[in-house]
């Protein structure tokens, strides 16, 4: 009886172990919900911003925002458990984020004030933290500063 607990017992641990190695070594699944995200940065912006936009405005804007990421490999094209394989890091910075959607908000004609566009900005990417879909801060050394 006593062999035969110790043996379940190494079965499931090496079980267990394999798949939590497996598990660690796939990217976390994040969930990106359009009328959350927009409800969420709407409750972000300061209230000045939120004056000035309207909910379709910054589903526009999100919109534009995750076609961005898309054109720079940051949302996949499908939804699947691949292995973290990073190879060279993405280095994203809000300058070039809110400069192109600037162009694409005056493409499609949408008035919105670039101080709007920067904090809409911001509190997209908190969504994207809160829903763990960022990686880690770059470092000095990634950056090229030291």
């Amino acid at each position: 009886m006593v062999v035969a607990g110790v043996l379940v017992f190494a079965i499931a641990a090496g079980t267990i172990g394999r798949e939590a190695r497996r598990l660690d070594a796939l990217a976390p699944r994040a969930v990106y919900m359009v009328e959350q995200a927009v409800e969420f940065v709407a409750d972000s912006i300061p209230p000045a911003a939120q004056a000035r936009l309207t909910y379709d405005e910054l589903e526009q804007l999100l919109t534009f925002h995750m076609r961005w990421l898309h054109a720079r490999g940051l949302q996949p094209d499908k939804v699947i458990d691949r292995r973290q394989d990073i190879v060279l890091p993405i280095i994203v910075e809000e300058t070039t984020e809110v400069a192109y959607l600037l162009g694409e908000s005056e493409a499609a004609g949408l008035e919105v004030l670039d101080e709007d566009v920067a904090h809409v900005v911001d509190a997209h990417r908190a969504y994207f933290a809160a829903i763990g879909a960022v990686g880690p801060q770059a470092t000095d050394r990634e950056l090229g500063t030291n």
